[in-house]
């Protein structure tokens, strides 16, 4: 198994023989966790602690009733009751409430990794009204995050199973880390 620091190349001469040599050698899985690997934290620990540091200050998704359900790298499952507080003038959720849960999953989703990230573009198509009463599931998704960008996909449920909206966000780094590590 691979330690911090292990694997270390330094170039010769002949450089693209060297590297084929080395990575024909090496267990990619292997590599791969030593890239992800920083210091003492799991990515799943560093995950749910920048949400646990996000949450803190979060006072939008707080103050309308969101709740956190689940966290993992590149991932966010997020809840909200569907309350009087809530309604439309057609007597159904207000999409302005949905677009801001599906929001903010997408927000821990894409602040997962602990390097600061905000939206650049986000998009939202309502499918099925929610109603009073109704327990609304956000699950956001990685779908790619290449350099500073990522794309995240959010499906908003009822607590039937019911699609009620699909969500697409695009996100960017700005520089920085939720908590110093």
């Amino acid at each position: 198994m691979l330690k911090k620091g292990a694997l270390q190349y330094q170039p010769e001469n002949n450089t693209k023989k060297n590297c084929v040599n080395i990575l024909s050698n090496v267990n990619l899985t292997q590599v791969q966790f030593s890239i992800q690997w920083n210091g003492d934290m799991t990515p799943l620990e560093r995950a749910k602690k920048s949400a646990e540091t996000m949450w803190k200050k979060d006072k939008a998704s707080k103050g309308i009733g969101i709740k956190i359900e689940s966290i993992a790298p590149g991932k966010a499952d997020l809840s909200l009751i569907v309350k009087q507080k809530h309604l439309n003038g057609h007597d159904i959720c207000h999409g302005g409430f949905i677009f801001t849960l599906a929001d903010s999953a997408f927000a821990f989703a894409c602040n997962s990794y602990n390097q600061a990230a905000v939206a650049q573009n986000n998009m939202i198509t309502f499918i099925a009204p929610a109603q009073k009463g109704e327990k609304l599931i956000a699950k956001a998704r990685e779908v790619s995050r290449t350099g500073r960008s990522g794309i995240y996909d959010v499906s908003v449920f009822n607590d039937k199973k019911q699609k009620i909206a699909e969500f697409r966000g695009l996100s960017r780094t700005i520089g920085g880390q939720n908590f110093k590590e």
